[in-house]
């Protein structure tokens, strides 16, 4: 089964059992780690992720895969919060964070750099604007590779 469509089979399967028991699937992935797969689950709601919020719904989840069975090859099982620091992946996490701070690494040079910080601005299908000291910089989507919310602390 293609990595894409295993996720959005384990999305319909996860994201009732999290919207259920009162989290927001911030994200999933399936992934290979030094000769080990792993199905990461991250969770997240407004009074933030504690490890007990993490182990209800892992047990939830847990018997639902026992019983769909929907992953062929062995796999650990991880759920935890996207953290302070997390990865924005798609147009809805943009979305929640504009006017934030962020960190965006991208996969070739924009400007002369490959990093740039400021505050999330704006984004379309083809660019991500942030503010940084003063300035708009309008960055290709195509050339980004992670955008990082920076957290305060």
């Amino acid at each position: 089964m293609k990595n894409d469509t295993l996720i959005n089979k384990l999305n319909d399967l996860i994201k009732p059992i999290v919207l259920k028991l009162n989290y927001e699937l911030y994200y999933i992935e399936y992934i290979k780690e030094n000769n080990e797969n792993y199905l990461r689950v991250y969770i997240d709601n407004e009074k933030g992720i504690s490890l007990e919020d993490c182990e209800i719904v892992s047990r939830e989840i847990s018997d639902m895969l026992d019983n769909e069975d929907p992953i062929e090859e062995s796999y650990y099982l991880e759920v935890s919060s996207p953290g302070i620091e997390r990865i924005l992946y798609n147009d809805e996490h943009l979305h929640k964070y504009v006017n934030y701070d962020v960190l965006i690494k991208l996969s070739k040079p924009h400007k002369g750099q490959k990093l740039f910080e400021g505050k999330l601005i704006d984004f379309s299908k083809d660019t991500i604007t942030i503010e940084a000291e003063n300035f708009k910089v309008n960055i290709p989507r195509e050339k980004i590779k992670k955008v990082t919310l920076k957290g305060e602390f």
